[in-house]
């Protein structure tokens, strides 16, 4: 008999375990498209200039970022409907198209940037015209979308997060002082100075970006549309509790992986660039090749291939949440699980989006300047976006019962105070910087 019951026992944990992987979806590939090839070159350059003093960072971004992300993910699971959605219905159209407008620029633009550092990886790696490459991942990333089955496409997107750990390895692969490693993390250091300034305000606009914002709350309104069992929390309110368990742990490992991750990029670029004096570099694709001379090949083609990794996830998220804020402040149908017939206007901006940033690549357009400007475009509109959200997130009208409040709430409110903080900084560091 005890023979008989113990197969149950163990299906049912291995069910269990199965239910709780397949939960994670929206924070996580949120989290790890943060990383992409624009914030890798961000973390690089921030290991290569200010060496382990830097990692503190890290913990001070996680619970911020943590925090609006998880409240990004309840206004959509609750309501049905993204970010952009609920400025759509609940403030003027001056708001939603300025916070359309920006997206779409700054998106576009980091696009670009994303290819170009993902063809310089490749061309790191087997040479060949850089610029066919740019083609190539950007109609590669757009058809994606287009044409592949939703659930399909998330597990694809799932799959390409292990992309990351690319630079786990290379972490591993590199002679690291660990204790000095440690104190960088748990011990603040800071220089009012304008290079110290410029890299905070390059970490936190990396982290906590407009883009992830609509991303996360368009895709928990677009798995709530697909799922027949399933209303919006506002409408159905027995599995909140559950729900936002889901979320926030989703939310929560999710965002883990993504710091992670960026404190394996600025250790390992400390302990090989920092070290040798080589501060000077401006992108991923750069990391990489100054990581072959020092740490040796292998770190060079690991480094390169996570470059390629990470922007086949982000750019389809890039485009996406551009696509979804224009489709929702247009009252349009949205969504990848639609096929392309039921969403041509939603899948023309997807597209749009993807073919102005392969188009910037062909350009005179400097991409590292570019992709400056396109951090404080980012930087700029964070910090509004937040406001609208965390007013949206209160409001009976628009969350029913399930208004937010409690640490969450004014977690929230910290976030976005910070980011307001990083738009003084960066105003005062570009003061700093033409004055000097």
């Amino acid at each position: 008999m005890d023979a008989a019951i113990e197969p149950k026992v163990q299906k049912r944990k291995t069910f269990r375990v199965r239910n709780f992987l397949s939960t994670l979806g929206p924070g996580l590939i949120t989290g790890a498209s943060d990383d992409d090839p624009s914030g890798i070159g961000t973390y690089s350059q921030a290991g290569a200039q200010l060496g382990f003093g830097i990692g503190w960072t890290m913990l001070l971004s996680y619970p911020l970022m943590a925090a609006i992300q998880d409240i990004s993910g309840r206004i959509g699971r609750v309501t049905g409907h993204g970010i952009a959605g609920n400025v759509c219905r609940n403030f003027g159209p001056a708001y939603i198209w300025s916070l359309v407008g920006l997206l779409f620029v700054a998106n576009t633009i980091n696009i670009a940037a994303d290819l170009g550092a993902m063809a310089d990886a490749l061309k790191l790696l087997i040479g060949g015209p850089g610029i066919a490459y740019v083609v190539l991942f950007g109609t590669l990333s757009v058809l994606a979308q287009i044409f592949f089955k939703y659930d399909r496409y998330v597990s694809v997107l799932k799959w390409l997060t292990l992309s990351l750990f690319a630079y786990v390895v290379a972490l591993a692969v590199v002679e690291v002082p660990w204790g000095e490693a440690l104190m960088g993390v748990l011990i603040p250091r800071a220089s009012w100075d304008a290079a110290f300034l410029t890299t905070l305000v390059a970490i936190l606009g990396t982290t906590i970006s407009p883009y992830l914002f609509v991303w996360q709350s368009s895709q928990e309104a677009e798995e709530q549309r697909i799922d027949a069992d399933k209303q919006p929390l506002k409408k159905d309110s027995s599995d909140a509790p559950e729900e936002f368990l889901r979320i926030r742990l989703d939310t929560m490992i999710g965002m883990a992986f993504s710091n992670l991750i960026a404190l394996s990029i600025i250790v390992t670029t400390a302990a090989t660039l920092h070290a040798q004096g080589k501060t000077d570099i401006e992108s991923s694709a750069q990391a990489a090749e100054a990581l072959k001379p020092i740490a040796g090949p292998f770190a060079e083609f690991i480094f390169a291939l996570g470059i390629i990794g990470t922007g086949l996830l982000a750019i389809p998220v890039l485009a996406g949440s551009t696509a979804y804020a224009i489709g929702e402040g247009r009252r349009w149908k949205v969504g990848l699980s639609r096929k392309p017939k039921e969403a041509i206007a939603f899948y023309s901006v997807l597209a749009l989006s993807g073919l102005c940033g392969i188009g910037l690549n062909f350009t005179p357009i400097d991409p590292i300047k570019a992709l400056y400007w396109s951090a404080v475009v980012n930087g700029v509109l964070a910090a509004p976006v937040m406001v609208l959200l965390m007013v949206l997130v209160r409001r009976p009208k628009v969350m029913g019962k399930l208004v937010v409040a409690g640490p969450l709430y004014w977690l929230g409110w910290v976030a976005t105070a910070a980011m307001a903080l990083c738009i003084v900084g960066m105003v005062a560091t570009m003061f700093m910087g033409s004055s000097s």
